[in-house]
């Protein structure tokens, strides 16, 4: 008897390794697909074999904790929250984030608001505008556009960034890598928080997987999705020579609609959506500028002079 129920334990044990295993290996998956990041490139940022990251993402075998700090840190994503034990509500990383260095008066104002005592906030809106969405969304088209029509700024975030460093964003990669680029992002998008507006932004499509910054964003500014079709996304790439960085079409549309699924949940968190699939470019800037329009109403927030 004492024999059976110790290999019941053991059993049971060997269940819950496996259990842990597939679950650190969904994570691992939704992390680099969220940042748009292929096996290939992963391998090759964090020196480990793409057999190795397909094994780890597929949950078999053992997983050695400094090969997976590797994978972490080349993927800018913290290692405690690859083995968390369970899912986080969705918004604990920002509150992670924000504690590390809130003040004490900050802390005891957070906790009063959660305890029920939230402060009511009647201030009129900025006119910001931030429009996010996957590449070939037409964020830098449309943005510029309306803002055009509307009169008021538009900035490109990837542009202010490579400005404030001037190196190109594809410099920054190379010298700094994924963490060392989200973190630039983080900081300019932080200074833009200071302009009073009117503005239009365009962002980067892998701006939502920073967990963060994105938060940053939503709060600052009326973030308004560009959504399309995979299909859309993908001639649209195909239209502005871009396709041969990704690959074959058929492995680069694979790789397109695994990272859009992935990112889905986090466009979705943004206030507004504007749906640019099979229509002109020019409704789809009606689309735009009328969702701006009804968002800040009729006051005139053109530029002065």
């Amino acid at each position: 008897m004492r024999k059976r129920k110790t290999d019941d334990g053991m059993a049971g044990a060997a269940e819950q390794e496996s259990i842990f295993l597939a679950e650190l290996g969904r994570r691992v998956r939704h992390a680099r697909t969220v940042r748009g990041l292929s096996r290939k490139l992963l391998s090759q940022t964090s020196g480990l074999s793409e057999r190795y990251i397909a094994q780890l993402e597929s949950g078999q075998g053992n997983v050695s904790i400094i090969l997976l700090r590797r994978v972490a840190d080349a993927m800018g994503v913290r290692l405690d929250d690859m083995i968390a034990v369970q899912d986080t509500p969705p918004d604990w990383h920002v509150i992670r984030d924000l504690l590390a260095t809130a003040s004490a008066e900050q802390i005891a104002l957070a906790k009063g608001i959660l305890s029920g005592h939230a402060p009511t906030n009647g201030e009129t809106p900025l006119p910001r505008v931030a429009v996010v969405g996957l590449r070939g969304a037409g964020k830098s088209t449309l943005g510029r556009r309306v803002a055009d029509r509307l009169g008021w700024t538009f900035i490109e975030l990837n542009a202010e960034i490579e400005r404030e460093n001037a190196l190109s964003v594809k410099e920054i990669f190379a010298i700094y890598g994924q963490e060392g680029y989200r973190r630039l992002e983080q900081a300019a998008l932080r200074r833009l928080t200071e302009h009073p507006g009117p503005m239009i932004l365009a962002t980067s499509g892998g701006i939502v997987a920073e967990p963060l910054t994105y938060d940053l964003l939503l709060q600052a500014f009326f973030t308004v999705w560009l959504r399309a079709k995979p299909e859309e996304h993908m001639q649209r790439v195909r239209d502005q020579g871009e396709l041969a960085t990704t690959g074959d079409h058929t492995s680069a549309m694979q790789e397109l609609r695994a990272v859009l699924l992935s990112r889905e949940p986090l466009y979705a968190r943004a206030p507004a959506v504007v749906d640019t699939s099979d229509i002109p470019v020019d409704e789809m800037v009606d689309r735009l500028a009328a969702v701006i329009e009804t968002r800040f109403g009729a006051v005139d927030y053109r530029r002065t002079a």
